[in-house]
């Protein structure tokens, strides 16, 4: 697997100037891969680099006009996430199909993108960057494309209603409390960010107040109150994020009322979600794509299989009800402590988790004459790797179902499993991301 966390610290060269111009291209860094979501898109939208090409000399600079905004969303210039909110829905749908059947066409089919009937406030996780203007008033909102300047936002076309209103609330709160907002030019203030995530199906919502120091005066009374306006909200935790750093989330917690987690239904399995768990931000659409990942499986119940880039288990819980044995695989020891309570909470018993790196794992199983008849594997956007890939080769499996949140690195990986004998048919978009560039790919790949 291989998946190296960002720890997000600014390097030696940007030391000079205010920190919110060092921290250009930081992207609201989630720290490590627990906290670093493997493809979430949108909401966290300080994008990578530079956007506009560098004026070296004999590079030609082309200026493109100035682009006017048409979409509903008042930051839609600004904040840079939603790249394709301008334009209605059936035009983004055929941009994205258009996109991968370029990038496909020459390992396989595509067969029509599957978009949503309502592409509209399907994020169930929604994260708030808390700044001050220059009166002193508390904001809050998204950092502004390229920069680590907070755009104020109100509401979001692709969020969680309850979670915007949510995140207004405590912001229309933090004076009555005398509660400063973090200031990182300064390092002084409370309140860094807010993280609201909600379960679709059982409705539970769970508050993370990030802060600057593990000291919170009146927490009591500000959690009570809280409550009060929001009687919906199931759990609080205070996160603890007290370094000199771009990263979202600490490593400290303490849990301010509930349980400190929530549970979601998907595919009728019950996950637990914690602050830090990766968990799909489109539960509508993530349920569509696992079915075809499971269709593509086709899984007759005596199959033995790896989920490798495990997470939290969903996808080899999913297959659990369908094969005779899964083995899932993931680096991140936190994620492997979520699946192996999220296989408990679920009753299931064809399920072991292992914390390693899935190319060596299943390299070794090869060399021990270990068989496995179906590979799932759903990597980072960056994609997979050919020694990861000659180690699936190596366990000469019949089915390699790939679930990929990076198209072109797709594209990259297929070109690699055909030279070593394995090749897809059909391709499937599923819109995880609507309004957004982004889009999830699922295939089968078979021995040639």
């Amino acid at each position: 697997m291989g998946r190296k966390p960002d720890s997000g610290e600014k390097s030696s060269d940007q030391k000079k100037g205010p920190k919110k111009e060092q921290r250009a291209g930081g992207k609201g860094n989630w720290g490590n891969d627990s906290q670093k979501p493997k493809y979430d898109t949108g909401r966290n939208r300080a994008s990578g680099g530079n956007s506009n090409l560098q004026n070296r000399e004999g590079i030609k600079v082309d200026r493109q006009p100035v682009r006017k905004n048409t979409s509903a969303c008042p930051v839609f210039l600004r904040c840079g996430g939603c790249q394709l909110l301008d334009m209605p829905y059936e035009k983004q749908l055929k941009i994205k199909q258009t996109k991968l059947e370029e990038l496909l066409k020459p390992y396989c089919k595509v067969q029509p993108i599957i978009g949503m009937k309502d592409p509209f406030h399907y994020r169930n996780k929604v994260h708030a960057v808390f700044d001050h203007d220059k009166k002193g008033n508390p904001v809050s909102g998204v950092y502004e494309a390229n920069t680590h300047r907070v755009v104020p936002v109100e509401s979001c076309l692709i969020e969680d209603q309850k979670a915007d209103e949510i995140i207004g609330t405590i912001r229309g709160m933090l004076k009555s409390f005398k509660i400063k907002t973090y200031d990182e030019d300064t390092g002084y203030g409370l309140l860094r960010h807010v993280l609201i995530r909600r379960g679709f199906t059982t409705g539970e919502i769970m508050v993370v107040l990030v802060t600057a120091s593990p000291v919170f005066p009146s927490k009591n009374n500000f959690v009570r109150a809280l409550r009060e306006k929001h009687p919906e909200i199931t759990t609080i935790v205070q996160n603890v994020n007290g370094r000199d750093t771009s990263m979202v989330l600490g490593d400290r917690e303490n849990v301010l009322y509930g349980k400190g987690y929530i549970e979601d239904i998907l595919c009728g399995f019950r996950f637990r979600i914690s602050s830090k768990s990766f968990y799909q931000v489109n539960p509508i659409q993530t349920e569509v794509l696992y079915r075809k990942a499971m269709e593509l499986a086709a899984l007759k119940g005596k199959e033995t299989v790896i989920d490798a880039y495990c997470g939290i288990g969903t996808i080899g819980i999913v297959a659990s009800q369908e094969a005779d044995q899964v083995i899932g695989v993931e680096l991140n020891r936190d994620a492997v402590r979520d699946a192996a309570q999220n296989a408990k909470i679920n009753g299931i018993k064809n399920v072991q988790f292992y914390c390693n790196d899935a190319g060596a794992f299943m390299s070794r199983m090869a060399d021990n004459g270990e068989h496995v008849d179906v590979v799932f594997m759903d990597p980072p956007r960056s994609g997979s790797t050919e020694e990861f890939i000659q180690a699936v080769v190596k366990m000469k499996p019949e089915k390699v179902v790939y679930v990929s949140c990076g198209p072109d690195t797709l594209a990259r990986d297929l070109a690699v499993f055909r030279k070593m004998g394995y090749e897809a048919k059909t391709a499937w978009g599923v819109d995880m991301f609507p309004g957004t560039s982004h889009t999830e790919v699922c295939c089968q790949l078979s021995k040639i």
